[in-house]
């Protein structure tokens, strides 16, 4: 994010493909923002995409059909071309690795009606109020006077995100086998792709990308959350995971290639840790600061699925190569970046877990005659 002038009309030269365009106006001083407001693009070549500065709204509006081939005409005759800035190239790289998985079809599928995503459009998500210390810390945040949810009533666009149960729920079958399928969420992982991404990882992945970038640029709590429930559904993905760890076993349908998403998450952490971002401004630190000192400490969801899953990678004795290389260069950067340590201190079938916490498995507690005739058997 940057700062403009009065003579500011666009950006040029940008690369084709599935952009994030993110602003947020301030007062005169500069240290007082309005909560930022984001949407995707898809570029094209030679392609012109027209907003207008609303002056009272302060905001980014569409224009008729009639003005933006006017102005879209204009900019193809280079009669704006002084007054719009060039493409960061320098910055393209990282922009690509956070995003390689998104598609025009994965924005028309996940965006609000609209295509605005800001946390103004957010005040359920906030109210229902956030279950764990670093979520509280976001959500305070997020209501500071920069980003503060006005008073009017808050419009009701939100993104179509895929639903993601917390918890495996079926009547039909045991306590055992529920135990099982919490436990163990690959089946669950398996019904998702089939019944929302058209079987298809590249579409579920692609989600993981876009509500990483609409938290971190656009500060959005909804794609914060559903950023955590994605992450902490594949790694509890246990089977998945096996069939890499054991790559030599008989042919076993995957429903994922486990380390393209390590490799996603790797370059999100990546990204969102660096600390040499020369031209952030105030409006964008937020998010950042957060992503490092919040909801990221050794308390944090992320901290205990990567403990067990380096764990369960690390201790293998024949394992997917690839899954090896970018499970390391995880381990690594949050070791390096946070200072976090992986030493197991408490398990069971390697699972770690804690009174508190709500993403321990479910357990099936068998009473004494049970155990006696599962023994038995």
């Amino acid at each position: 994010m940057f700062s403009v002038g009065p003579v500011f009309k666009g950006i040029k030269m940008i690369p084709p493909g599935p952009h994030f365009v993110y602003y947020s106006s301030s007062n005169r001083d500069g240290n007082e923002f309005s909560p930022v407001v984001g949407f995707f693009i898809d570029a094209c070549s030679s392609g012109v995409i027209v907003r207008k500065w609303h002056q009272q709204e302060e905001r980014l509006v569409k224009l008729s059909d009639d003005e933006e081939e006017r102005y879209s005409a204009a900019v193809k005759k280079l009669e704006f071309d002084h007054q719009l800035g060039p493409y960061d190239l320098n910055r393209y790289g990282d922009w690509k690795r956070i995003s390689n998985y998104i598609t025009k079809d994965t924005i028309r599928r996940i965006e609000p009606i609209g295509g605005e995503i800001t946390v103004v459009s957010e005040a359920g998500v906030v109210d229902k109020g956030p279950k764990t210390a670093a979520e509280k810390a976001l959500a305070e945040q997020l209501q500071k006077s920069k980003f503060s949810i006005p008073a009017e009533k808050p419009l009701k666009q939100r993104c179509y995100y895929t639903s993601i149960p917390r918890f495996v729920k079926n009547k039909s079958i045991s306590g055992q086998e529920l135990t099982s399928l919490n436990h163990d969420k690959t089946q669950l992982l398996e019904a998702i792709l089939a019944k929302d991404c058209e079987g298809s990882e590249d579409l579920i992945i692609g989600e993981l990308q876009f509500a990483f970038i609409a938290f971190l640029m656009g500060q959005s709590l909804e794609a914060f959350l559903q950023w955590k429930a994605l992450v902490s559904l594949f790694f509890s993905c246990i089977e998945a995971v096996s069939i890499d760890i054991f790559p030599l076993l008989p042919f076993y349908q995957k429903p994922i290639q486990f380390y393209f998403f390590i490799k996603v998450l790797y370059y999100q952490l990546h990204y969102g840790l660096q600390k040499d971002r020369s031209n952030t401004i105030e409006a964008e630190k937020g998010a950042t600061v957060l992503l490092d000192e919040s909801w990221l400490s050794t308390e944090s969801f992320l901290h205990r699925f990567c403990k067990d899953f380096f764990s369960l990678v690390l201790e293998a004795s024949v394992i997917d190569g690839d899954l090896l290389t970018w499970t390391r260069k995880l381990k690594e950067l949050l070791e390096g970046t946070l200072g976090w340590e992986f030493h197991q201190s408490s398990a069971v079938d390697g699972i770690y877990a804690e009174e508190d916490d709500e993403f321990a498995p479910v357990v099936e507690i068998l009473d004494d005659a049970s155990f006696g005739e599962a023994t038995a058997s």
